[in-house]
């Protein structure tokens, strides 16, 4: 093989093997398994056989011809394993375990009986094997389409994974069915380029579900925790010292998640001390910061323009510094200072 060659082959293969091992390990050594686990861990094995071999022949095309049969025989049993896994992932308790086992019996002996068709009639069986195998999964992925919306409506809350794997299971079989009919003319590992690019998709889909669920129970962990009146007295303590210290307020782009670095405490905690025990948002939290500096600079005759004031303090634009100044001292900053100078005269006056 070429470079290119290589490089397909590489990537048309390492989502079969990576797939092989998922399905492996749901089937066999996952710890609290479950029947939605068992079908979807079929699902993944009998696919990765399929693709793996549909790699093997494309490369190395002199293997005997009983190996993509197998890989076809593998993929017989991928839509109703899929089906079972919807009904099963729905109905839960309420699925009949006992007709799920009597029918992949009933497959089972149909795929033998097929088998046995090679040895009597090989020429016929190697003719219309691919489209038996095809047809009974064609129906498989309507009965799966149909049980989905049907069970969907019945059964609000069901498993978030329901939905990706029988999108998925559809594009695969949309590019298997395409490219052996020959309406799409692209190499016959073409589809197990697509199975290697929907399983890395779904890992990303269903890892940031995951990763959103987990944020979103740490944060009804804390939000049930109510910082203790002790405790919140020496963080705000903290929080005032490390302000007036390092002055992050002038930081226009200071963001809650940086001071709470600092804090060495979640953005959830610091948004939960700010609000519940200084009864401020962070945005006013900083804004009363920058305000209260930009006030000494006045009352000490800055020679800095007004709204030069307000960047050096923080503010990253003139606009936004003049409403923040007029909603926390009730009144503008060019009036602030000229109430400054007035009172000035009349402070020295009366020490005379």
């Amino acid at each position: 093989m070429n470079f290119g060659q290589q490089m397909l082959f590489f990537f048309s293969a390492i989502g079969a093997f990576n797939g092989l091992l998922l399905g492996v390990y749901l089937l066999f050594f996952k710890k609290k398994k479950s029947l939605p686990d068992f079908f979807l861990g079929l699902i993944l094995l009998t696919l990765s056989i399929r693709v793996g071999i549909t790699v093997c022949i494309y490369f190395y095309p002199d293997w005997p011809r009983i190996i993509p049969n197998l890989g076809l025989s593998a993929l017989f049993f991928t839509g109703p394993a899929l089906y079972y896994y919807i009904r099963s992932s729905f109905l839960k308790e309420q699925f009949d375990v006992k007709s799920a086992v009597k029918s992949f019996g009933v497959l089972i002996l149909i795929l033998c009986g097929v088998g046995i068709l090679h040895f009597i009639f090989p020429n016929v069986w190697n003719r219309y094997f691919a489209t038996f195998i095809y047809g009974i999964w064609t129906i498989f992925i309507f009965l799966s389409i149909y049980d989905y919306y049907i069970l969907s409506e019945k059964y609000a809350k069901s498993n978030q994974f329901i939905l990706p794997v029988l999108v998925s299971n559809a594009i695969i079989f949309l590019s298997y069915q395409l490219l052996s009919t020959g309406w799409i003319q692209v190499y016959c590992a073409g589809g197990s380029l697509v199975f290697s690019f929907v399983l890395y998709a779904n890992f990303l889909v269903l890892f940031n579900k995951k990763y959103q669920a987990k944020v979103a129970k740490e944060e009804t962990k804390y939000s049930n925790k109510k910082i203790s009146d002790l405790q919140a007295d020496n963080f705000v303590s903290k929080l005032e010292k490390l302000m007036n210290a390092e002055e992050l307020y002038k930081n226009p782009n200071l963001k809650l998640i940086d001071l709470a670095l600092k804090m060495n405490m979640s953005a959830h905690q610091l948004s939960q001390l700010l609000n519940d025990n200084l009864g401020k948002s962070f945005s006013t939290y900083i804004n009363e910061y920058r305000i209260n500096e930009a006030c000494e600079k006045i009352e000490n005759g800055s020679y800095l323009k007004i709204e030069e004031i307000g960047y050096e303090v923080g503010f990253n634009s003139k606009s936004t510094f003049f409403s923040t100044f007029r909603k926390i001292k009730n009144t503008t900053p060019l009036l602030y200072k000229q109430s400054q100078t007035v009172s000035e005269p009349r402070f020295q006056s009366s020490n005379l």
